[in-house]
């Protein structure tokens, strides 16, 4: 099985890499990706059977005619906005309307904000909250550069992962200025995505991956001095702070498919219509097949449930 991976520290790839060889009888051959739309390129190639990725990026693929399937959640809210110091900022927990982050985003009238991809769920996020605004949207092929504009002030704020938001503060000395929650609620940060083909012929290695992946969320959040160790190891990091501090930023983790993660995808359709990014109106059943997650998480979502910070 070749499996498409992003070097993001919070996904369950890494894991899985460090402790399994084989799933379900099958062998994996793992291959890095700088971002989704570089991972929708080697699907249509029919280079790999299975991705973590962003869901706009898998519906511009379907929209240009591949056969993919979401067959599994396993975060949401995983798109964050730094800048430095003097900026506005608006924390966690605060409630935030319309207008509040309309002034957030005013902030920067006449500004650069740097992005990943264009076609990436970042990228489309902020496309989306700075439509009505003059603001620059530059985009980088791969997010570890965005630090480095930061910090060399050619832009004025950072929009990606959690891991980027780590990585510029230490770097940019930057500042989480809008958090995951308010830039795009509940949004589907990356989910697990298979050829449809490689889906029924596979069922065994499916059945048994999803386990192993949701078991993975669930420690994620259960036990992340654990898993960031994993993670952390998996990346040649020489301890696991950089992980578990970008574990805190965002912990909702979870391999089910609820409402509102396919809600909040849906949401996407007319933006990348808009962005002319799809020509057509794609429905659930053209991007999820929840059949196999469903039996498998028979309990209700765990996107909520608090992050332990005492293991």
């Amino acid at each position: 099985m070749k499996i498409g991976y992003l070097s993001t520290i919070y996904h369950s790839s890494l894991i899985i890499k460090n402790l399994y060889n084989e799933i379900g009888g099958e062998k994996i051959d793992w291959k890095l990706f700088a971002t989704g739309p570089a991972i929708i390129e080697d699907f249509s190639s029919g280079e790999i059977d299975l991705g973590y990725i962003g869901l706009p990026p898998v519906m511009i693929g379907i929209n240009n005619g591949l056969d993919l399937k979401c067959i599994a959640g396993g975060h949401v809210e995983g798109t964050v906005m730094v800048a430095q110091d003097n900026y506005q900022t608006v924390h966690p927990g605060k409630n935030l309307d319309e207008k509040d982050l309309n002034n957030i985003i005013s902030q920067f009238e006449g500004k650069k904000i740097g992005v990943p991809s264009r076609g990436c769920i970042h990228d489309v996020i902020i496309r989306e909250v700075a439509a009505n605004h003059d603001i620059q949207i530059k985009n980088y092929p791969w997010a570890d550069l965005i630090p480095y504009a930061l910090e060399e002030g050619e832009i004025d704020a950072g929009v990606g992962t959690p891991a980027m938001a780590v990585t510029a503060s230490s770097i940019a000395s930057a500042k989480v200025v809008i958090a995951p929650e308010y830039l795009w609620p509940y949004n589907p940060s990356y989910g697990i995505v298979m050829r449809e083909d490689i889906l029924n012929e596979k069922l065994e290695f499916v059945e048994e991956f999803l386990k192993i992946h949701e078991e993975t969320c669930n420690m994620n959040r259960a036990f992340p001095e654990k898993s960031s160790k994993i993670a952390s190891s998996e990346l040649d990091l020489e301890n696991n702070s950089f992980a578990l501090e970008t574990f805190k930023i965002s912990p909702k983790y979870c391999a089910s498919l609820p409402d509102e993660y396919i809600d909040s995808t849906m949401k996407f359709l007319p933006l990348l219509k808009d962005l002319e990014y799809l020509d057509s109106d794609l429905k659930v059943k053209d991007i999820f097949d929840k059949d196999l997650i469903d039996e498998i998480h028979t309990e209700p979502p765990h996107y909520e449930i608090p992050m332990n910070l005492t293991d």
